[in-house]
């Protein structure tokens, strides 16, 4: 009996040797796993600032992925390049049970490019880890090691990572070797998590535990903009042997158009005659700005550079001029040589990209802020803005990749905030005017004309460039409530003065309307039918924000069938509110045989309140149900 519970004893000390105890799924506290994906048990990281020149930085994450949809939370993987090398890196993975079942060493993760297939030439890499789970709940252990000359970069940090993710254990320290390497520290959205900060002689520290996961919610702001996060940035620094102090704005663009872009646009004798000669019978400086443009959109196309120093400078315009390529930089910079050649000022700006506004912030001057550089053009007292790299887009249009934000216009003097143009509200504009009529055999036969401006003319352009199939199914996309229906012509005029698109497009349709007995009924909306409701939410936590808004106006004439009359139409609605309005009439002719109808659709941008959701959720429930609304006919 004794041997047997000394074997037994023995068993159950290797089995919990070859565990890990503290990687138990079983462990997490259930605070952690509601409406989580994944728990980061542990996320530890220590930057130290050994000298201007040298930085190492040791990572230690350790992911407890629940199911299939936080497997994208793994993030084992790192970047390196000629100026970063990866010291060590490794994975180890864990099951639900703590028991290690797979230990990945550096030969054994994945080398590859970092860079998609847009990149013509790049020494940016990544190591990353390729695992797929033999089960759920499983947990990653990743460790790393980085080292650097390059100090202008220090890495944020936040203390939750997305979305459905909840964080047991996170700390972010960074070291420096003397005060003038000390980096100053911006602090966002802190107050609802417990962080503690330990401030010491030579050392910052920020410690976090048990911040349950955040619940996507629709129309709420990004969840960058509300994710509990800091962001450090270095006044003194090194990047690619280039030495910067930067305490404003005004000093970041001085480092950059100093170091970067001064002596960056000489051109050859053969682009300054050439140039000269397409602007000869230019009237002023906006119009030879215009012509510059539209030659480097027909003779030069987009290429990312992320080699050394062109990760932040320019490839010279001598060389774009060469191979008639180049990235953001490359092509921006560009195209200011050629203005500057014909006596047209224009200034290199960086700026943060996408559909969400990110504004550089007045008070965080930041070397590192922005992803993408745009050229601004001063015109009588007026910024013209062009986005080099876009083939398609009209002169001074920017659409929502770039627009209403905060920028850094960079100049000789040195760096400058400034906003782009903002496209809101009755800006993004479509006009639908157009007519119908229904056939005694139930075929609708239509024709329609689409006009938009703003960013619904972003939004409808590029139709022209597709393929006709694809505009076909695009429009049987947008009108897919409507069933047989047929595309049967379409013409487009894209009138980039202007920056107005206007489609013209024939339809027609069988068996639109629906039979009941001797009665027809069909919805007078044909051509622009809301159907969108927002979700509905219990406790709903974060604000609305409408960033841009719109305005829809429609005019229809619709034909009634002769041998019908009109049994049953919908009242007149007027709808006002603090998110926009909504109107729709009727107005039947003298004969009856005919019925204009009349719609207008305005969303306000603004952010509104989390406890105004629901009203804005009840007012787009409105909007479609008199979108919907029907018209009766009854056999005559």
């Amino acid at each position: 009996m004794r041997l047997f519970i000394s074997l037994v004893t023995l068993f159950f000390c290797h089995f919990l040797i070859s565990q890990n105890l503290e990687y138990q799924s079983l462990l997490i506290d259930k605070n952690l796993t509601e409406d989580a994906n994944a728990v980061v048990r542990s996320n530890e990281i220590t930057i130290n600032i050994n000298a201007i020149d040298e930085l190492v930085v040791t990572k230690r994450r350790v992911v407890t992925v629940l199911n299939k949809q936080g497997d994208d939370y793994v993030y084992a993987r790192e970047w390196y390049d000629d100026s970063e090398k990866i010291i060590a890196i490794q994975a180890v993975v864990y099951d639900q049970l703590g028991k290690e079942t797979n230990k990945i060493k550096q030969k054994d993760f994945n080398d590859v490019s970092a860079v998609s297939g847009g990149t013509m030439y790049s020494d940016s890499r990544v190591l990353y880890l390729e695992y797929t789970p033999v089960s759920y709940p499983y947990t990653v252990e990743f460790t790393v090691e980085t080292k650097t000359k390059n100090t202008g970069f220090i890495i944020p940090w936040r203390f939750l990572e997305g979305y459905g993710v909840s964080t047991e254990k996170s700390k972010y320290t960074i070291s420096y070797s003397s005060t003038d390497l000390k980096p100053i520290i911006k602090e966002k959205n802190l107050d609802n998590i417990a962080v503690i900060k330990t401030d010491t002689e030579n050392s910052i520290t920020y410690e976090a535990s048990n911040i349950p996961a955040i619940k996507y919610e629709e129309l709420a702001p990004s969840f960058a903009e509300i994710a509990p996060q800091i962001h450090p940035r270095m006044v003194n620094f090194i990047y690619e042997g280039f030495r910067g102090a930067i305490n404003n704005w005004q000093e970041v663009g001085s480092w950059m158009y100093s170091n970067h872009i001064a002596n960056k646009d000489e051109l050859t004798e053969a682009a300054k005659i050439l140039i000269k000669s397409l602007t000869a019978g230019a009237t002023d400086d906006l119009e030879k700005a215009k012509i510059v443009y539209n030659y480097v959109q027909q003779n030069t196309r987009y290429i990312s550079v992320q080699v050394g120093i062109g990760g932040i400078q320019p490839i010279s315009a001598i060389e774009v001029d060469k191979v008639k390529y180049g990235d953001c930089k490359g092509l921006t910079n560009y195209t200011k040589a050629l203005l500057n050649e014909v006596g047209v000022t224009s200034y290199y700006t960086h700026v943060e990209s996408g559909t969400n506004k990110v504004s550089f912030e007045a008070d965080f001057p930041d070397l590192w802020a922005g992803d993408h550089v745009i050229l601004a053009i001063p015109y009588k007292n007026k910024l013209f803005w062009i986005d080099c790299t876009s083939q398609v887009h009209p002169f001074g249009f920017i659409g929502d990749f770039t627009d209403g934000r905060q920028v850094l216009l960079i100049k000789p003097e040195g760096g400058e905030l400034v906003s782009t143009p903002a496209y809101l509200n009755e800006d993004n504009h479509q006009k639908i005017e157009g007519s119908y009529s229904i056939s005694n055999e139930n075929k609708i036969d239509g024709l329609v004309a689409i006009t938009t401006k703003g960013i619904q003319y972003d939004n409808h352009f590029m139709i022209k460039d597709r393929k006709p199939d694809d505009i076909v199914k695009y429009y049987k996309g947008i009108w897919n409530y409507v069933n047989n229906l047929n595309i049967n012509k379409y013409t487009f005029e894209n009138d980039t003065n202007a920056v107005v698109f206007r489609e013209n497009v024939s339809i027609t349709a069988d068996n639109y309307a629906t039979k009941s007995g001797e009665r027809l009924l069909f919805s007078p909306n044909f051509f622009n039918r809301n159907d969108f409701i927002p979700k509905r939410y219990r406790n709903r936590q974060f604000p609305l924000e409408i960033q841009r808004g719109y305005l829809d106006e429609d005019e229809i004439t619709i034909q009634l069938p002769s041998n019908y009359d009109i049994d049953a139409i919908p009242d007149a609605v007027a709808i006002l509110n603090k998110f926009g309005s909504y109107s729709l009439s009727f107005k039947v002719s003298d004969d009856k045989k005919t019925i204009d109808y009349v719609r207008k659709l305005f969303i306000k941008d603004g952010r509104y309140s989390n406890e105004s959701y629901d009203e804005y959720r009840d007012f787009r429930k409105e909007v479609s149900q008199h979108d919907n609304s029907k018209i009766v006919l009854i056999r005559i």
